[in-house]
């Protein structure tokens, strides 16, 4: 069997097929495991360049991988903020709530009053125009819907935002590092790491052979964790081309990116306890939610967040712009006097060429069949797995394992025999 890609997804099907018994051979274009789950300790404590959180963790598949393997989880409290508006002013926790309550009621009436689609801003605009010029609920558009999508209001769809699935229970962190789980699913795997794959040529029947930069490859199926943005770019090349509607689905699922960047200072200037910060910045999705490490951590760190259209402009900086782009908000926040950081951490994951974004969503026009009809296999031969090839859980790191173990489920119960 041949897996592409050693993030969570490939490791979860590479796993399972070799606890069933098959030989496997694992191919990852980079140097390590993980993928979009890669921690960084460099500045003291865990910076967690992708998957930062297990979302909803009872009953997720993530928890019980943490668990097998003794990692301990921290809960970072949604009820613990502060946010101040533009001008530097704190907001009252009262007015954060209230209108956090007329957010959700505006996406109510959203779901009441439109039966087709359109993109989620115009759907407000639609409804209640002034919601837009509202600077709290532009910032929840922003740092809430955005975050949670992956995607700008502007391109994500308004019939189906919200309607993916979640489990139950307050978000939690791994102060150890997330990368612990995907390291542990790889222990003792065949992976061959630095071997890009260029090409897949398949035959129903026949199998598939996979060329790569290190040889070919051969296999009677192949499962393809590649993530979506790999193959809007068409970086591989299939032979015969991958059916229409898969290749219209590749194209028209919404593809986004976050963007971290951790700062590190000598001395807090912010209060300690308080989990995150919000930050009502313009443009919408510039360094507008932050998390605070003194939680759970003796690191002076903060991580900021940007979200929606804005990545695309902070990835394309060098890191001393980005820094001075993100101290001017906090200075905003925090005053003109606060310390230059003394170390940090930046993602770029719309640069990076094998993820080319961070995670998909529901743009506007799309269906959960887009995402859904990954899970037939072509030819009988290929199979993808990924967060992406999951309506249910699209954009997670829970969604990306599942498919992962489907894959390996439907080669053993139907299509090897």
């Amino acid at each position: 069997m041949i897996v592409i890609g050693a993030g969570i997804a490939g490791l979860a099907a590479a796993r399972r097929l070799q606890d069933l018994g098959y030989s496997v051979v694992v191919l990852e274009a980079t140097s390590d495991v993980g993928g979009r789950i890669k921690t960084d300790w460099s500045l003291g404590a865990p910076f967690e360049a992708g998957a930062g959180w297990i979302h909803r963790p009872d009953g997720n598949p993530i928890s019980g991988l943490a668990e097998h393997i003794g990692l301990t989880t921290v809960v970072t409290p949604d009820e613990s903020y502060q946010v101040f508006a533009q001008n530097g002013e704190a907001v009252s926790a009262s007015l954060i709530d209230s209108k956090y309550l007329d957010l959700e009621r505006l996406y109510t009436r959203i779901d009441d009053t439109f039966d087709t689609d359109q993109p989620l801003i115009e759907a407000i605009r639609n409804v209640s125009e002034s919601s837009l010029q509202d600077p709290v609920l532009r910032w929840m558009m922003s740092a809430y819907t955005e975050f949670a999508t992956g995607g700008p209001i502007e391109k994500v769809s308004a019939y189906y935002f919200d309607e993916d699935d979640e489990y139950d229970g307050a978000d939690v962190i791994l102060p150890e590092g997330y990368d612990r789980i995907p390291k542990s699913l790889a222990a003792g795997l065949d992976i061959r790491f630095d071997t890009m794959v260029e090409a897949i040529e398949y035959e129903e029947g026949d199998g598939a052979a996979v060329r790569t930069s290190k040889g070919t490859f051969e296999s009677y199926f192949v499962i393809c964790t590649v993530p979506l943005g790999v193959l809007k770019r068409h970086a591989i090349a299939f032979d015969p081309p991958l059916p229409k509607a898969l290749q219209t689905s590749i194209e028209t699922i919404g593809f986004g990116s976050v963007t971290k960047l951790a700062l590190k200072f000598e001395e807090p200037f912010w209060p300690e306890t308080v989990q995150y910060f919000g930050y009502m910045s313009e443009p919408k999705g510039r360094w507008n939610y932050f998390v605070n490490y003194r939680t759970f951590s003796s690191e002076n760190i903060l991580l900021a967040v940007s979200v929606g259209d804005y990545p695309f402009v902070a990835e394309r900086m060098s890191d001393p712009e980005m820094i001075a782009d993100c101290m001017s908000a906090l200075r905003a926040m925090f005053g003109d006097g606060i310390s230059e950081p003394v170390g940090h951490l930046a993602t770029r994951w719309s640069e990076d060429p094998h993820t080319l974004g961070a995670y998909s969503y529901a743009a506007a026009g799309n269906t959960p069949a887009d995402f859904d009809r990954f899970a037939e296999p072509v030819a009988n031969t290929i199979l993808f797995a990924g967060e992406h090839t999951t309506f249910a859980h699209h954009g997670t790191t829970h969604g990306a394992y599942q498919t992962g173990l489907a894959a390996a489920n439907l080669i053993e119960d139907q299509l090897a025999r």
